[in-house]
């Protein structure tokens, strides 16, 4: 059981190599599209109401689910009222859905984690134009809409663009099917602030000269039970037993590492991205610890052993970048 991403996707030889004829076909599709949007010749619908995409290049896990709960964060405190849409990978929609509840199985593990972080309505759906609308006729209310991994849902026309970018998950820069790249890295430069979750490369730091650049961190320093969501503990209480981590999402290494970093060793059950998880995969638990990232918590909370502990974090963002934000979305807001 590991991660979907393949490991030639870090290579520029052997698959890579034979498929990087493919990734042209792809770049000179997706070119096509993006750009018959941007001349008009394919419609892009325009919301009574801004909004805000998080998104990435590339496949795989780059921590854009924390950086939506700090955008929403941010929103509220300067007085906006929001709501979210999300795809819903792995739930069971058929169409677009409001959420009514914390079925990840229906819904889909991001959107009910969303949901329970911001606690603003969430709605998903393929169709984000018309998860949108639905979305702001269920809920009036919201004066604006942030778009969970929306950048490259281009019938979904955009005040504000937020691309959240981890230089590990760009992989050898070719695009797909021979590396993980869903459009280039040039299309970095015309987004409104890219948010560095950890280290850029020096080509990247180089091209992205002239775009607003912001550091990112995860960072989180307690456990919460995943069946009893009102005990906690920390690291310390672990040390001495043996733990396994478990973790469904895009990079699994990136938790296993910073679980080690608190001084644990762990047993590392990597699955992948959006795994529905049953009682069966963490039936090798038995007495054992058993950690696991907040979005896979969604969906083991009903079958999770009494020692079962997701891992709570948060975004720190550098200074600037809810500003530069704020400041765009208040130039088109109307005047009372």
């Amino acid at each position: 059981m590991a991660s979907t991403a393949p490991a030639w996707w870090q290579r520029r030889r052997g698959w890579a190599r034979l498929l990087y004829p493919v990734s042209l076909l792809f770049f000179l599709l997706s070119a096509i599209r993006r750009w018959s949007y941007r001349l008009g010749l394919l419609n892009a619908e325009r919301l009574p109401v801004p909004v805000v995409i998080v998104g990435n290049i590339a496949v795989g896990g780059s921590g854009k689910t924390p950086v939506v709960k700090w955008l929403v964060d941010a929103l509220r405190a300067a007085g906006w009222r929001p709501g979210v849409v999300s795809r819903g990978y792995g739930g069971r929609v058929d169409g677009v859905a409001v959420l009514d509840g914390d079925d990840a199985g229906l819904f889909g593990d991001e959107p009910v984690l969303l949901a329970r972080l911001t606690a603003c309505p969430v709605a998903v759906g393929r169709d984000r134009p018309a998860a949108a609308r639905a979305l702001l006729q269920a809920h009036p209310e919201c004066d604006i809409i942030v778009s969970d991994d929306g950048m490259q849902h281009y019938r979904l026309a955009r005040d504000v663009e937020i691309a959240v970018v981890d230089d590990k998950v760009l992989g050898n820069r070719y695009l797909l099917p021979a590396g993980p790249l869903r459009e280039p890295l040039t299309r970095l430069t015309g987004v409104d602030v890219v948010i560095a979750h950890g280290a850029l490369s020096e080509p990247v730091w180089q091209m992205l000269a002239g775009t607003p650049v912001v550091p990112m961190r995860l960072a989180g320093d307690r456990f919460v039970s995943v069946t009893e969501p009102g005990r906690s503990c920390t690291a310390a209480d672990f040390r001495g037993r043996r733990v396994h981590a478990v973790a469904g999402i895009g990079r699994p290494q990136r938790f296993f590492d910073q679980l080690r970093a608190m001084g644990l060793e762990v047993i590392e059950h990597p699955f992948p991205d959006h795994h529905c998880f049953s009682a069966a995969d963490l039936a090798f638990v038995g007495e054992d610890v058993c950690l696991m990232t907040s979005k896979d918590a969604v969906k083991c909370r009903p079958f999770a052993p009494d020692d079962a502990w997701e891992f709570p974090v948060q975004a720190i963002i550098g200074s600037g970048a809810a500003e530069r934000i704020l400041e765009k979305l208040n130039n088109g807001r109307p005047t009372a």
